[in-house]
């Protein structure tokens, strides 16, 4: 029967890798700031502990072994695991309470998240904000790297996440404005006949999501332009080399280009809207998450939808709910 390994000893380990980084055990010993017998019975202690060699002390100097290269591919991610359980200890004992780590999908935490941070910033709850893709975000909330995700898709499954809607928005066609000077009658249709279409690319959700959108609507634009972003997307829009499919979300997060762009509706349809969920662990924050829900829907109806309104007269009623 294989015997049970005992648990890696951090401060031997760190050792370790100071070794590995600087070649050499003085080297090593310079680096942490002790003495190289520290260094030298460290390194001792875990080969005696693991019941393994992790150098070949043949060679000069002495090269890590098949032992000691796979100790080090995993050393990294476990000291930096170790670094982020002592920096949220640290938090909570200065702050009083755990921040929340909250991660968001990049349009969200450019435009709903800072007043989310506004409204909480009087109480006593920290928020700790992350941006990114949802499916990085779904990874980050598996591995307990965040705390809460909003994410544009579920993607996760696993009983123990719960998944609360929070809100919705349609997909629009999006124009130079100065292209549609005189041209009331002009509407998608036109506009798939006489532009090409710019895209989000396809490794974002939203890339996805409108590429699945526009194949059911019949649009077989070439692929010459595509963006990770709103912003370079919507600068080739008013300059008038294609039309865009976005979203309300996205176009206020560029929201500087709204003086130079219109929107079109888009047929109503289920592909025609992007989703937005809130995912957290059954039995953790849950007071927090309808916090979150109220104050997101809150932002949306009196902050957002107002402006993007006045904006952008004809944009459709219900395109953000």
């Amino acid at each position: 029967m294989r015997r049970t390994q005992p648990p890696i000893d951090l401060r031997a380990l760190q050792a370790f890798v100071a070794v590995c980084e600087t070649g050499s055990m003085t080297a090593a010993a310079k680096q942490l700031g002790v003495s190289q017998s520290a260094i030298s019975q460290s390194v001792s202690s875990l080969e005696r502990e693991q019941g393994t060699s992790l150098f070949d002390r043949d060679s000069r100097p002495p090269r890590l072994n098949i032992a000691g290269r796979a100790l080090l591919e995993l050393a990294g991610p476990l000291l930096e695991h170790a670094q982020m359980v002592s920096t949220r200890i640290g938090d909570a004992s200065h702050t009083g309470t755990l921040p929340v780590r909250l991660g968001c999908v990049d349009s969200f935490a450019a435009t709903v998240g800072p007043e989310l941070i506004r409204a909480v910033s009087g109480s006593a709850r920290q928020i700790a904000l992350w941006s990114g893709l949802t499916p990085g975000l779904a990874k980050q909330l598996h591995d307990r790297e965040i705390d809460m995700a909003v994410c544009t898709q579920v993607v996760l499954d696993d009983a123990r996440i719960v998944e609360i809607p929070l809100c919705s928005e349609a997909f629009v066609v999006v124009v130079a404005r100065s292209y549609l000077n005189g041209r009331e009658d002009a509407d998608w249709r036109t506009l798939v006949q006489e532009l090409p279409l710019i895209r989000y690319t396809a490794r974002s959700v939203i890339g996805q999501q409108i590429e699945r959108f526009a194949r059911h609507l019949g649009i077989e634009s070439p692929r010459r332009y595509e963006f990770d972003a709103t912003d370079p997307l919507l600068s080739l829009v008013a300059a008038k080399l294609g039309f865009a499919i976005s979203t309300p979300l996205c176009l206020w997060q560029a929201r500087h280009y709204l003086g130079d762009i219109a929107v079109l509706p888009l047929p109503t349809s289920g592909l025609g809207r992007r989703d937005f969920f809130l995912l957290h662990r059954q039995g953790e924050w849950d007071d927090f998450a309808d916090e979150i829900v109220t104050l997101t829907r809150r932002v949306l109806d009196h902050g957002i939808h107002p402006a993007l309104a006045r904006a952008l007269p004809h944009l459709p009623e219900d395109v953000l709910r």
